[in-house]
């Protein structure tokens, strides 16, 4: 696959290079970039299958480079530091992020996911999803991509009625009685949608509190949705989700 690497600083270039030719040799680097401009000038030129695409840069992020382009047909691969701007909307896209220093198991896993879709000719849409969530406030992020066996499918948060975890897998519950797997953890989607103020109840559950409909005294605490289900409350969590219900 053609591939074009994009980072301000010319020692993040050369340790990615130097990891994609060892341990990715599938991977055809044919060019580098370190600033905006330059970027878009190379995408343009040599029409790339995959981008590395650093999101700090300077004063301008790796978002500028994408919407300095009319059109996004290449996959990709952010490169960041994990508190940097626009990672949350990243997760809630479901693209592909790498931190920094890059892992190669990380690396590998990344490259033969891109392998794949191409493989499989997928349209990419998570891109434009991804740019639509970083013009929104970050507490006004309405949708998540969800990554499932043959589609992404984008579901607004407020029919999400709870998750559950299954073994590295999570189940979503949504309002219509739609059931899907996802292949990704409970914690992961935990963390993601916190700040939406979902609820971590439980080791294995997770639940939007638009949904609860009473706290039953039952066995120790156990919430009651507007669907009939009982979502167990665990001792290390009770009080922390009757804050979050008494604030409603």
């Amino acid at each position: 696959m053609k591939a074009i690497l994009i980072d301000d600083e010319i020692s993040n270039l050369e340790n990615l290079r130097a990891l994609l030719e060892k341990h990715c040799p599938q991977v055809n680097i044919l060019a580098t970039a370190q600033n905006v401009a330059d970027a878009v000038n190379a995408i343009e030129k040599h029409l790339p299958d995959l981008i590395f695409l650093d999101i700090q840069m300077g004063e301008q992020t790796g978002f500028d480079v994408l919407n300095l382009l009319p059109k996004r047909n290449f996959e990709v691969i952010f490169v960041t530091a994990y508190d940097q701007y626009g990672i949350q909307a990243v997760k809630f896209a479901a693209l592909d992020y790498l931190l920094k220093p890059v892992d190669i198991d990380e690396l590998k896993t990344a490259v033969s996911k891109v392998d794949r879709k191409l493989a499989a000719q997928s349209q990419n849409s998570q891109l434009d999803f991804l740019l639509q969530q970083l013009k929104r406030p970050e507490a006004a992020t309405s949708k998540i991509a969800l990554p499932m066996q043959s589609e992404i499918r984008y579901i607004a948060l407020s029919e999400i009625i709870r998750c559950e975890a299954d073994n590295t897998y999570t189940f979503f519950f949504l309002a219509n009685n739609e059931r899907f797997l996802v292949s990704k953890s409970l914690k992961e989607y935990a963390d993601l949608l916190k700040p939406n103020g979902f609820l971590r109840t439980h080791q294995s559950h997770l639940v939007n509190p638009k949904f609860v409909k009473s706290w039953l005294k039952e066995d120790g605490g156990i919430l009651l949705l507007t669907s009939g289900e009982k979502i167990p409350i665990s001792k290390p969590n009770k009080e922390m989700v009757k804050q979050a219900l008494q604030q409603l």
